[in-house]
C-alpha cells in the first residue's frame, strides 16, 4: 500500500435540495471525490450545485452508462465518471475530455478491457460478493500503476482488511448516505469511516 487513499462519496438519492448542506458536510470531514449516480433525482442539478460550491473537490456522476451521459455531467461542470460497468466508449469518450474515469469490473477480462481502453482506475464492484482477496488476485496480475477501488457494501469496520489486500480508495455509499439518513447521521458516519481509516493506516 503506497500513496494517498482516495476516498468517494457516493450520494445516490441525493436531491437539490440537500446538495449543498450535504456536501459542507462532507468536504468538511475530509471527502475530496463526490459522485451524483444519475438514478437520482435530477443528479444533474446536484452536480452543478456541488461542483460550483466545492471547486477544489473532485464532482462527478456515477451509474453512467452512455456518452451522452457523460456529455451532460460534463455540461454540469462534472469532472468524474464513474459507471458500475466496463463500457470501452464511456471511457475514451470521457478520458478524450480530460476526465477522471473509473469503469466497473469484476474479473480480469474486464479489468484489462478498461484498461486497454485507457482507463487507469477501476472500481472493483459489487466488492463484498467479491470479497478482499479478490482484489489481492486482480492486484497481483495488473499493471502496477493501475488503481483499484472496491465499492459496494464497504464499511468502516472492512478498511484494514481491503488496504492489507492492496485498495487504493474506496467507494461509500449506504454506509455513508442514504436519503433517509439525517444531515448529523452522514456527519457521523463520514467521520467513522476517515477514524477507521487512520486507525487502518495507523502501524500497531
Amino acid at each position: 500500500m503506497s500513496g494517498t487513499i482516495e476516498m468517494v462519496a457516493i450520494l445516490r438519492g441525493l436531491t437539490p435540495e440537500r446538495a449543498l448542506e450535504t456536501g459542507a458536510a462532507l468536504v468538511q470531514a475530509g471527502f475530496r471525490s463526490i459522485e451524483v449516480p444519475l438514478n437520482s433525482p435530477r443528479p444533474f442539478d446536484t452536480i452543478k450545485l456541488l461542483a460550483a460550491a466545492h471547486p477544489d473537490c473532485l464532482v462527478g456522476a456515477g451509474t453512467v452508462l452512455s456518452a451522452v451521459e457523460v456529455n451532460n455531467v460534463r455540461a454540469a461542470g462534472g469532472r468524474l465518471i464513474v459507471s458500475p460497468n466496463c463500457d470501452t466508449q464511456v471511457i475514451r469518450h470521457a478520458l478524450g475530455f480530460g476526465m477522471r474515469v473509473m469503469p466497473g469490473v469484476a474479473t480480469a477480462t474486464e479489468a484489462f478491457a478498461a484498461i486497454h481502453a485507457g482507463a487507469t482506475e477501476l472500481k472493483l464492484f459489487p466488492a463484498s460478493t467479491y470479497g478482499a482477496s479478490h482484489l489481492r488476485a486482480l492486484k497481483s496480475v495488473l499493471p502496477k500503476h493501475v488503481k483499484m477501488y472496491p465499492v459496494g457494501g464497504v464499511g468502516s469496520q472492512d478498511i484494514a482488511e481491503w488496504l492489507a489486500s492492496g485498495a487504493d480508495g474506496f467507494g461509500f455509499g449506504g454506509e455513508l448516505f442514504k436519503p433517509a439518513y439525517t444531515l448529523a447521521d452522514v456527519a457521523a458516519r463520514a467521520k467513522g469511516l476517515f477514524d477507521a481509516l487512520r486507525q487502518a493506516q495507523t502501524p500497531s
